[in-house]
């Protein structure tokens, strides 16, 4: 049970420090802010993160939380481009209303420059093993190619998303994430469906 609390706690700083983020600025939100919108204390708060900077790599937390809320509502007979559209599409809704352009280009050179962990290509993340089940089903179903291993397919579509919300930062946001994933996305996937 307590690490239940913990994760629950924890969950509740990051939820709180990106909305906080996202209100009013990176810069304008202190440590603070985020411990009374989060309803914990300063030492649950330095107990998970060593300070303001630390929260950048939890928005693969954040992510990951909409993942399992996503998992729960997912029909489990949709089919399997179809699930990875949805989950991609209920993402991207996410990041274009309520995660700035400024963070997301933060994480994501965090990323490039880290030595220690890349919360982005974490492989135990929920992100990977929900993915790989889409993908895994939908070859078993015969929906998918079989040629490519369920691995090589979720790394292509991780990819691919990456590139798209790479792209979203250096346009600063110029377009709806969501519409131009709608639009994109689905010409990768058609290439992974499985010959009639």
């Amino acid at each position: 049970m307590p690490k239940k609390s913990g994760r629950n706690t924890k969950g509740r700083i990051v939820a709180a420090a990106w909305k906080l983020f996202y209100e009013q600025g990176y810069e304008n939100t202190t440590v603070e802010d985020i411990v009374f919108e989060s309803e914990t204390s300063k030492g649950s708060f330095y107990h998970y993160f060593e300070g303001k900077d630390a929260l950048l790599g939890s928005l693969s937390v954040l992510f990951d939380e909409k993942y399992e809320e996503l998992r729960e509502t997912m029909d489990p007979d949709m089919d399997a481009v179809e699930a990875l559209l949805y989950l991609n599409r209920e993402l991207f809704s996410m990041i274009d209303n309520s995660v700035a352009t400024e963070l997301l280009a933060r994480l994501l050179s965090s990323q490039l420059v880290t030595r220690g962990e890349r919360h982005l290509l974490d492989r135990n993340r929920t992100y990977f093993k929900l993915l790989h089940g889409i993908v895994r089903r939908g070859q078993e179903r015969g929906e998918l190619r079989a040629d490519r291993t369920a691995n090589e397919i979720v790394s292509a579509y991780a990819m691919f998303e990456r590139a798209l919300m790479y792209d979203w930062c250096l346009q600063n946001g110029a377009y709806a994430l969501s519409k131009y994933a709608a639009d994109m996305l689905p010409l990768l996937l058609e290439g992974y469906r499985a010959a009639p």
